[in-house]
């Protein structure tokens, strides 16, 4: 059987932290119409967040660090 392979839009989207336990992505809505959102709105769009606990699996999955959460 051949080795599972990652997926290559995941893989630039999403990347585990360094201990391995969360799983690190950007904002959305930050690309494009952005007259209409509010100063504060398009600050706090640059900080980053992890994956929902729900997705986490999932994720791992897709860019190959192990489909199972700890």
């Amino acid at each position: 059987m051949p080795k599972m392979k990652s997926h290559s839009g995941a893989k630039k989207r999403f990347k585990a932290t360094s201990g391995g336990t969360k799983i690190k992505r950007a904002s959305q809505n930050k690309n494009h119409i952005l007259n209409k959102k509010s100063r504060e709105r398009k600050r706090k769009l640059r900080q980053g967040d992890y994956v929902a606990s729900g997705q986490d699996r999932m994720i791992r999955a897709l860019i190959g660090k192990g489909g199972k959460s700890n």
